[in-house]
């Protein structure tokens, strides 16, 4: 199959990487770290140490592929959804943080689109060289389809071609929010206290984390996903157990002084919050914090 993963960062670098093994693959990103690649090829190492070989490119108009991987920044999404538009790709997948990258790509788009997380770990050590953090699995579900295709299953057996554990969850909806409650509670924080994954949940942040998994329970119960807070609040626990020694991708865009996701996260909870008349307080001050930090740095 031929695999196109746009937004060649950590995630995207690591899941290349994976899909080289069983597919045609050619990796969207930026330099130098597509140049590095391009000469050098990709090294992983952490949880496992392999080299790969994905084609790498700054260019990401006129894409032929069965598959686009779509695992760009969410303020990346609308930029992505105009280079795809432009090419021929049979279904995009999101594996973004966030909320609302699907709904960009198919509003933007003509391909069907799947919507999806997963739980593996990674991080850039270096141009050419991507750190696996952590084995995690990905989870998709169709978001739309209007043509009695389940472009979801074709996606999760390309990963599986690759060792990629991945399943297909039809209500991949509660599994969006479910993820964003978990990052709600776990990345503004970690960031704002320069803290790796297993700090959130201890100490005088465990409290505010634990409240900001609620209120994103709350706002998806508002908008028709059935999450039980305390089912949030579990699974966030769980989640910064599981990576306690990873740094999330938002302390990692902080230590590196690039712009946060916090518009698609904490952001996104305290608007629709307002939208329906709830209380999202500790959304509400995070999102602020972090877009304060950003102005402050010209990266609005």
């Amino acid at each position: 199959m031929r695999i196109a993963v746009f937004g060649a960062g950590s995630l995207g670098s690591l899941l290349g990487a994976l899909l080289d093994s069983a597919h045609d693959v050619v990796l969207v990103g930026r330099n130098p770290h597509v140049s590095a690649v391009r000469d050098g090829g990709l090294r992983v190492t952490g949880v496992d140490s392999f080299e790969a070989s994905p084609a790498a490119t700054t260019e990401g108009t006129s894409l032929d592929a069965d598959l686009a991987v779509v695992t760009v920044k969410a303020y990346d999404t609308a930029a992505a959804v105009r280079d795809l538009a432009t090419g021929d790709v049979g279904a995009a997948v999101s594996l973004q943080n966030g909320l609302g990258n699907e709904a960009v790509l198919a509003a933007g788009g003509d391909c069907p689109i799947v919507a999806g997380t997963t739980t593996h770990g990674a991080m850039l050590s270096e141009p050419g060289v991507v750190e696996w953090t952590g084995r995690g699995e990905t989870v998709v579900g169709n978001w739309r389809v209007d043509d009695g295709t389940d472009p979801a299953t074709r996606a999760a057996a390309a990963f599986r071609a690759a060792s990629i554990d991945a399943t297909v969850d039809p209500d991949i909806r509660e599994r969006l929010w479910l993820k964003l409650a978990v990052n709600a509670a776990i990345n503004p924080i970690t960031a704002l206290a320069r803290v790796r994954n297993g700090a959130a949940f201890s100490g005088p942040t465990a409290e505010y984390a634990e409240q900001a998994a609620r209120e994103t329970a709350a706002v998806a119960r508002a908008e028709g996903v059935d999450i039980d807070p305390a089912t949030a609040v579990r699974e966030a626990r769980t989640v910064a157990r599981r990576t306690a020694d990873n740094r999330s991708s938002m302390h990692q865009d902080l230590r590196a002084g690039r712009r946060t996701e916090i518009d698609a996260i904490s952001g996104a909870v305290a608007e629709r919050a307002d939208e329906h008349g709830i209380d999202a307080p500790v959304n509400g001050l995070l999102c602020a914090l972090l877009r304060g930090w950003e102005a402050g740095r010209g990266l609005r």
